[in-house]
């Protein structure tokens, strides 16, 4: 397998269209890389930079220590998992899976051994004389996954690869394909906009937004500490959320207003410099959906912390409940307890915010001052 480094890489399309800028990014041999942001965030380009289907402005690309900017895609040895399968549809899975090796001249024997080896690493041994349209959509990425393994390349590149199926098949796929990693002991570098896809598969995430990279992180940093509020909100689901507040000083304990509220800011993590800065200034404070609690009679709770708010939606979703409400004109998402006892949709409640994992973010940056 083989380490992957990106130096200063920018790609400029006709009409000055700047897709992807100054992404520097260094990947080890044998990591799982996601790169994940919303549609048109350059996340696509750049893996096709890698890969060599286009050409990249500036910079440089290096696959095991080689400069490989004027290598063509059919010499870097990576292998490509596309969105939409990519299979010969006149061609059995055993076809399809060996068209790439019979084009290099590799003996028969060879390429049996590697398809049969690859199809029982995938479970697919019986389905190898079958033709791609007597394959469900999960048969098909397997097959797809299968034609890259064959090959043995020093990286495995996927775009998107589970975005065509359904909902029970993406969670399946997941799992098989980290098996994969696993098993495979490789270096790969995956392209999602799902987040979820991010959190459970990869070693390290890569967020980005129109072109730049925004963070780079293990899941539980980017979920615990993220940057700004732009991968605050991307990472997690339901995603944080945001309040317009103000931090204060009253008798040298730190506090913020949250509506009509008071929250105070326990001084074990907030009471920093950093933080300190920020008094009598207007900040961002982000809390997650599940620091909102609706136990408001919990004896460790400040009553400062405790709000009235309006139920607007509950969803039930069996491990957890999801509670949209509205309090003093803010829209708030809660996860809570699957076992919560929430007022009918309409009705008011009481809830409960942990002053202890709140984040504050500077209003006009929209960096990350503590989280």
């Amino acid at each position: 397998m083989a380490s992957v480094l990106l130096k200063n890489v920018y790609k400029e399309f006709d009409g000055g269209v700047i897709a992807v800028s100054d992404f520097s990014l260094s990947v080890e041999d044998r990591e799982f890389i996601i790169l994940v942001g919303p549609s048109g965030c350059g996340k696509s380009t750049t893996l096709r930079m890698i890969a060599g289907l286009e050409e990249i402005t500036q910079g440089e690309i290096y696959i095991d220590d080689r400069l490989v900017n004027d290598v063509q895609p059919k010499d870097r040895d990576i292998a490509m998992v596309f969105q939409n399968y990519a299979l010969y549809p006149h061609m059995t899975v055993y076809d399809n899976m060996a068209f790439g090796l019979k084009l290099r001249k590799i003996p028969k024997d060879d390429i049996k051994r590697r398809v049969t080896e690859a199809a029982r690493i995938l479970e697919i041994e019986h389905l190898l004389d079958r033709k791609p349209k007597a394959l469900s959509g999960g048969q098909r990425q397997r097959v797809a996954l299968g034609r890259a393994i064959v090959r043995d390349p020093k990286v495995f590149l996927m775009d998107e690869p589970l975005s065509n199926l359904d909902a029970k098949l993406r969670v399946q796929m997941r799992v098989e394909i980290t098996k994969l990693h696993q098993r495979l002991n490789t270096t790969i570098i995956y392209v999602t906009h799902d987040q979820t896809e991010a959190m459970t598969m990869g070693t390290r995430i890569v967020v980005m937004k129109d072109g730049f990279i925004q963070q780079v992180d293990s899941p539980s940093e980017l979920y615990l500490h993220p940057v700004n509020t732009f991968v605050a909100g991307f990472i997690g689901m339901p995603p944080m959320n945001f309040i317009n507040t103000t931090i204060y000083d009253e008798d040298g304990e730190l506090k913020v207003k949250f509506g009509s509220n008071v929250i105070t800011l326990p001084a074990d993590k907030y009471d920093t410099e950093e933080v300190r800065n920020y008094i009598d200034k207007e900040v961002i404070m982000g809390v997650r959906p599940e620091a909102i609690s609706d136990t408001p009679d919990d004896v460790a709770a400040s009553p400062t912390t405790v709000f009235d708010a309006d139920v607007d939606v509950v969803e039930m979703l069996g491990a957890e409940t999801y509670v949209y409400m509205t309090h003093e004109g803010y829209s708030l998402t809660a996860r809570v307890d699957p076992m919560a006892t929430v007022s009918r949709v309409g009705e008011p409640a009481k809830f409960r915010i942990d002053g202890r994992r709140i984040a504050l973010f500077d209003q006009e940056t929209e960096q990350a001052i503590i989280t």
